[in-house]
């Protein structure tokens, strides 16, 4: 049986960019140019700025007044927010025009049928899908053959763990490798709308950790034939058709995979991966630094003020500026497992960090439903107890020689129950007036606040985890149920994204998110509006609790931010919303 998990745009991107030129129906012919700026271009801009050497995203810092920081980040971050639903398309044609005025492109082939399917599923965006048009590219970069020769190569080694699907005339001709649940849950994610998609290989990753990374010589030359070749011709084709075109002769029908001896992708787990994966970020960045030693992250491009809130969280993401990681995230250590290429192959992926090229997709195990939430076992918000919660493993990285001391959960929970000094801020104005200043104080003074602790070492060599287990003071296991006892839920990434995510959110409890690994959501779950954002520097986190614990407008803030969250995350974060985005990245 052939291990296999993430998803392979093979003829998909084969067939949509190999047919682009006479597929795509112009539903209207008015193309508007594509700003350069807005945000409706963040998504393009940044990877045009990764590309050019500068920080991730056009997003400016704000400018803080007196009030406190975090007051102000909910406030801005409402207020963009609000707007962005507020402008989604209406009808049809509304979503055509703003599809062509943000991608310079027409839409897709039965972008008519996806549409009717996103309505009648009551989904909540209709235009936020900019993160698909970024990922996929590059991939306009290739001829479909190779896209379609890359796909086969990837499936047909067995070692290459990948869960591949193969789709003929409208249906799942063959589904293998992976486990069980997670062959059921992808069969089950697209059999609603096979039949509008065109005959095509998919690659789905099985393994937590990405697997394409590209270099930046190789990845600049892909985006710019694609933007500056292949994309203005798909544009100039005057009235292509809405259908899809016939198979490829080179596409087999669809019965076997093809068994292959030789592969690209290269295995090596339990290594450092830094230079692997810094090797697609702009040669003057940061992570591209010559010497040894690290030089500075580019906090000013994620952070504002002196603790360091996070106001961009795509930036903060940004591993190119941000070489700390190195030393202080376990992936970048030592992953548990690491099945890499370097060349761009088209696989589906989880969820993945910055700098790789893996096409990201609602994780089976979302759909599945393998954590999930009872709102009946749930308490109300003032029932709840005033301390940020948190119990896991050591999982992350896999530690030997001392690693576990730069991974990236080990550096939370050390931290956060650390003895050392911390900074808080404190309200010096008077009359009524807020003047907000940083102060030095004793972390002991509010642990009480905090209740993170591992509940088992596992992913290290024996030494290594008898090291942690006499370090760390481990709890006793505890059931998901008890985390809806406190009102502040810690959420961090592991080996990848963090699978407890969407029962947090739908909680009564407030999130904080730790992440440094992207999925698909990033543009329907916003930060300061449905969670909480920390960085992995930490300078921030104890004034980030004690504010909503402690003052009075930080209580108000807080359950609001809860409440506001949860409903949000029953109406984005259905099986059917995950279906909508996944029919549309398929389609692209």
């Amino acid at each position: 049986m052939r291990s296999r998990q993430t998803v392979s745009l093979l003829a998909l991107i084969s067939l949509a960019v190999l047919t682009v030129l006479y597929l795509r129906t112009p539903y209207i012919t008015l193309r508007t140019p594509l700003e350069a700026n807005g945000p409706s271009a963040k998504p393009i801009q940044e990877l045009s700025n990764a590309l050019d050497g500068k920080a991730a995203g056009p997003q400016k810092p704000p400018q803080l007044s007196n009030t406190h920081p975090i007051q102000q980040l909910i406030k801005s971050a409402e207020e963009d927010f609000g707007k962005i639903v507020e402008r989604q398309s209406k009808t049809l044609a509304e979503a055509i025009k703003e599809y062509r005025r943000r991608y310079g492109i027409p839409p897709p082939p039965n972008f008519d049928r996806w549409y009717s399917f996103a309505k009648s599923k009551n989904v909540q965006f209709i235009d936020e899908y900019d993160s698909i048009h970024t990922t996929l590219t590059p991939f306009w970069g290739l001829k479909p053959k190779t896209i379609r020769n890359r796909a086969r190569e990837a499936l047909g080694y067995d070692a290459n763990n990948l869960l591949g699907v193969l789709i003929r005339k409208g249906e799942i001709k063959k589904l293998e490798g992976g486990i069980p649940w997670a062959m059921e849950a992808t069969r089950g994610m697209v059999e609603k709308f096979t039949k509008y998609l065109p005959d095509m290989d998919l690659c789905f990753n099985i393994h937590d950790e990405p697997r394409v990374v590209v270099p930046y010589d190789d990845l600049s030359r892909l985006v710019r034939s694609a933007k500056d070749v292949n994309m203005p011709a798909a544009n100039a084709v005057a009235k292509p058709r809405n259908s899809w075109s016939q198979r490829p002769g080179d596409l087999s029908d669809g019965t076997r995979f093809e068994d292959l001896k030789l592969t690209r992708f290269n295995v090596i787990p339990h290594q450092a991966t830094w230079t692997h994966s810094r090797i697609s970020c702009p040669p003057d960045s940061p992570a591209r630094y010559l010497e040894d030693g690290l030089t500075e992250d580019n906090v000013d491009s994620y952070a504002v003020g002196e603790l360091g809130f996070i106001y961009n969280k795509t930036a903060f993401s940004d591993i190119c500026q941000s070489p700390s990681f190195s030393e202080t995230y376990g992936f970048f250590d030592r992953p548990n497992a690491f099945n890499v290429a370097h060349d761009l192959f088209p696989v589906f992926s989880a969820s993945k960090p910055s700098s790789y090229s893996d096409i990201v997709y609602p994780s089976p195990w979302y759909w599945a439903g393998k954590v999930t939430y009872d709102d009946t076992t749930d308490m109300d918000w003032a029932q709840k107890e005033g301390q940020l919660y948190w119990r896991g493993s050591t999982n992350g990285g896999f530690s030997r020689d001392g690693g576990w001391r730069r991974q990236h959960r080990q550096h939370v929970v050390k931290k956060m129950n650390a003895g050392d000094q911390a900074k808080i801020m404190t309200n010096i104005g008077e009359g009524g007036t807020e003047e907000w200043k940083v102060k030095e104080v004793s972390r002991s003074d509010f642990k009480d606040m905090f209740d993170v602790h591992f509940t088992h070492v596992d992913q290290c060599d024996p030494g290594d985890c008898k090291a942690q287990e006499q370090f760390f003071d481990i709890k006793e296991p505890a059931e998901q149920n008890e985390a809806w006892k406190y009102k502040y839920l810690l959420d961090i990434d592991g080996n990848a994204f963090s699978g407890r995510f969407y029962a947090f959110l739908k909680s009564k409890s407030l999130v904080y998110k730790l992440a440094v690994f992207r999925e698909w959501h990033e543009e329907w779950l916003k930060p300061w509006v449905h969670y909480v954002p920390l960085s992995l520097r930490g300078d921030e986190w104890v004034e980030a609790v004690r504010w909503f614990a402690g003052e009075p407008s930080g209580k108000q803030e807080a359950e609001h931010i809860a409440m506001q969250g949860r409903e949000w995350a029953n109406k984005v974060l259905r099986n059917e919303d995950l279906e909508v985005w996944f029919f549309r990245l398929l389609l692209e």
